[in-house]
């Protein structure tokens, strides 16, 4: 490659390409001229073919270069993630717990209620009734989702059940059967 300089023509190169070289099997006197010329990967041919470039001898200094490259986005940790997942959970939790709560509470607050009201009539269950139910369906869905262990659901029914039989038969509106209780 025939290298021709003006001095009019010479780019004043950034300091990035102060070292610039040509290495490689060359035969032409450029290469007996400039002994140790290494082309940069980041210029392109065309600078020098077009005459935009000169090259002088020069030495070459040494010089350390630091990369920097920019850090991928970091993936977020997964313990964060999971930490988010079970404050979420807790929530959600806590507030289906609360509505358990308040749905036996109530049921329990009417039986006492019954229990203590001497006129009642046994038609008067039928209300409770619609309470215990809806109570059983709230833990239901409570057990399905996981919120509450199964054992700790039916006691839960089994309370509310136990406690209606109790003023059933403190009324006298519901009598065991033998088979009952023996059993």
């Amino acid at each position: 490659m025939a290298l021709h300089c003006l001095s009019s023509s010479c780019l004043a190169l950034p300091s990035k390409f102060g070292n610039l070289s040509l290495n490689g099997p060359s035969t032409s006197s450029a290469s007996t001229h400039f002994p140790s010329l290494s082309f940069s990967a980041n210029l392109s041919h065309d600078f020098f073919s077009k005459g935009y470039l000169c090259v002088s001898p020069s030495q070459r200094s040494v010089r350390r270069s630091v990369v920097c490259e920019a850090a991928p986005t970091k993936k977020p940790d997964s313990a964060e993630k999971r930490a988010r997942q079970a404050e979420k959970r807790r929530i959600y939790n806590k507030s289906r717990k609360s509505e358990i709560k308040t749905r036996m509470k109530k049921v329990l607050e009417a039986l006492d209620v019954l229990k203590k009201k001497p006129d009642a009539q046994a038609e008067e269950v039928l209300s409770i009734e619609k309470l215990i139910g809806e109570a059983y369906s709230i833990i239901d869905k409570a057990v399905k989702v996981g919120t509450l262990h199964r054992n700790t659901g039916a006691r839960r029914k089994s309370r509310l059940a136990r406690r209606k039989k109790a003023v059933e038969i403190q009324k006298g509106w519901y009598t065991p059967a033998d088979s009952e209780v023996t059993a």
